[in-house]
Parts: C-alpha cells; sequence; structure tokens
C-alpha cells in the first residue's frame, strides 16, 4: 500500500453529495495519520467544511460562475491562478468524487502522477485521470465513494461522517427542546423533487410538537407558505442558519420530513430518522443512508424517471398528505414521543 502524503479531494458540490463524501474524508484521515488532506469545494458549501480539523486546506471555487459567458475573465484568471497554486503542492494522490468535465480539469491542472477518477464519470472527464475505479450506478452514492478509500488502500472501514455543528443563536432557536421539535425540507434543486409545501403544512399542523422549516435563502417563501397551512405549528428558519448550524438543528430534532435533497442526508449522517418524499429520483441511489428510515411515495409505472421537467408530477402532486400523516404516525417511536396523540 502506497504511503501517501499530501492528498487532494475534489467535491465542490452540492451539499448531499458533500454529507455523502464524508466517510472518504474520514476513512483516508485514519488510515493516513501524518498525511496533509485538502478539498476543493464551491464557494456556497464551504462552510460547511470550514475548519475542519481533518482537512488542512480549502480550495474554494467559483463554480457557479464558470458557466457565464460574462464571466469569462474572472473565470479565466481563477483557472489560471488555481492551476498554478495546485501544480505547487506537489500531491501524492488526487480523488475526482464529482466526475464532472469541470472537476476532471481540476484534477488535471494538479499534475499529480496519481488522477483517480471513476469509469463511468460524465462529460469526459475521464480523459484527466491516470486510473478510473468503477463505482457502478446501482449502489448508494456513500458506497460509491467509499470505493475511492479502496483504491487508497483503505478497506472495510466502519462509515462515519465528521461533521462540524455550531449554535444557531436566534431567539425561536434557543427555545427548542431537544427531541421535541420535527425538521422539514420542503425545498429541493429540482422542481419535479418538491412534494407541494401546503401539503408540508398540513402535515406539520397534525402533530402535537413544532416543525422547524429549513433551506436556503431561496426556499424561504416556500417555508412561509408551509407555515401559512400549520396552524401555527412550524417555524420558518429557512436560511437563518449557516450550514454547521444547519447540522446542529437537524442533529437534536426527532425526525425529519423532507423531499430528495441536501438537508435529508445531513440528517441520516448524523442518525436522525427520515421520512423522505420520493418522486423522479431513486432512493436507491440517493435515498438516506443506513437503516431506520422510511420512503414514502407513489407505486406508479413512470417513479424514478429521473426528469427534472415534467408535466403532471403526478408521483407527488397526487400524493395526499394523510397518506404520509398515517405513516409517519404510524411509527412506534413517533407515537411514544406524541403521548398517544400523533
Amino acid at each position: 500500500m502506497a504511503s501517501y502524503k499530501k492528498i487532494l479531494i475534489v467535491k465542490p458540490s452540492a451539499l448531499g453529495d458533500v454529507v455523502h463524501s464524508l466517510p472518504v474524508l474520514n476513512a483516508l484521515h485514519r488510515a493516513y495519520p501524518g498525511a496533509s488532506i485538502h478539498w476543493v469545494i464551491a464557494s456556497g458549501f464551504s462552510g460547511l467544511l470550514d475548519g475542519h480539523p481533518m482537512i488542512e486546506r480549502l480550495w474554494v471555487i467559483h463554480k457557479d460562475r464558470w458557466k457565464r459567458p460574462a464571466e469569462f475573465k474572472n473565470t479565466f484568471n481563477e483557472i489560471t491562478s488555481l492551476a498554478a497554486s495546485l501544480k505547487k503542492e506537489r500531491y501524492d494522490l488526487v480523488i475526482d468524487l464529482q466526475g464532472l468535465f469541470r472537476s476532471g480539469l481540476i484534477t488535471w491542472l494538479t499534475r499529480c502522477q496519481t488522477r483517480v477518477g471513476f469509469k463511468e464519470a460524465r462529460e469526459g472527464s475521464t480523459i484527466f485521470y491516470t486510473h478510473r475505479v468503477e463505482g457502478g450506478r446501482d449502489i448508494h452514492a456513500v458506497d460509491r465513494y467509499m470505493k475511492m478509500a479502496g483504491f487508497a488502500g483503505v478497506c472495510d472501514v466502519e462509515v462515519e461522517f465528521p461533521l462540524l455543528f455550531e449554535a444557531t443563536e436566534e431567539d425561536w432557536a434557543r427555545e427548542l427542546k431537544k427531541g421535541q421539535y420535527i425538521v422539514m425540507v420542503p425545498g429541493a434543486a429540482w422542481a419535479t423533487k418538491r412534494w407541494p409545501a401546503r401539503n408540508f403544512g398540513l402535515l406539520a399542523a397534525r402533530f402535537s410538537i413544532p416543525s422547524v422549516v429549513v433551506g436556503a435563502h431561496g426556499d424561504y417563501a416556500l417555508a412561509e407558505e408551509v407555515v401559512g397551512h400549520s396552524g401555527g405549528m412550524a417555524i420558518n428558519a429557512a436560511g437563518r442558519t449557516t450550514l454547521k448550524g444547519l447540522a446542529s438543528l437537524i442533529g437534536d430534532a426527532r425526525f425529519m420530513v423532507t423531499n430528495d435533497t441536501g438537508p435529508m442526508h445531513m440528517a441520516a449522517a448524523l442518525g436522525v430518522t427520515v421520512f423522505a418524499v420520493f418522486g423522479p429520483t431513486d432512493p436507491k441511489r440517493t435515498g438516506p443512508y443506513g437503516s431506520g428510515h422510511t420512503i414514502i411515495g407513489r407505486d406508479i409505472p413512470c417513479r424514478a424517471c429521473f426528469k427534472k421537467n415534467c408535466s403532471t408530477v403526478q408521483c407527488l402532486r397526487d400524493l395526499p398528505f394523510q397518506h404520509v400523516y398515517e405513516i409517519i404516525a404510524g411509527k412506534p417511536e413517533v407515537r411514544q414521543d406524541q403521548g398517544g396523540d400523533a
């Protein structure tokens, strides 16, 4: 087994994907405790890893800017500077967990002699690798990523998610009691992955403990819709926490009700029970990792179509909140927590 002294992980985004990658960081850190581990992260997600004791340096990129023709000059300057700086680091191992053209390019810019990516990587990114690992497409993302740790000689290690936390100091957060609130996540990157916000609100109204609605700044209006239908049983926390604060908030929740989105993976990583509403995506690949979670959806032929656009979205639109409520309320731990009245 090679002895790696300096390792770079390339995984810029998104939130759930970065969380899924943390077991690789943990495995490498434990196998090579003296190694310097760096990570390439997108600016919007750097707060999750900033100050992490297992990471010596974060390379923060403005990836969204790279797609805009008007930002070509800034992008060119950023890539040129990044290339020069990465080459100076003289990495022993570079792992691309993203598997897209941009991440493959960053991997190649290091000029490292061992640049590893997945055989199934997209957008032609495999041309940038010196070594290719068969990850597979029909396994969970966490298990797929851990194959990269296996390439580095780290095998048969327990999957652990080394997340960081910080308290949220707002009044509404200080009034919450551990295990006495629910977290709800009505947002999602694709519109086709969003169960109607109204249903989240009607669901929140049925529980006897409050629901905290979380999400990014852009989800604030969506969260307000949930609150509006909750009968006073929901709190809008969208955009009101840092990523580490979000981890802390989720970690103390009784359970989570969510779409297929980043905070869902954070909850699973923290051992919080997840009730996940799935429509166009496949829970076998991107569902909450581990046991004890519940996938809720409609058993229709077009489910798991992976479409970002759909004229009906009947897989989620026609899923009534009463059905979701009955599944959740039927769980013994929920009934016990609610004093017999879910």
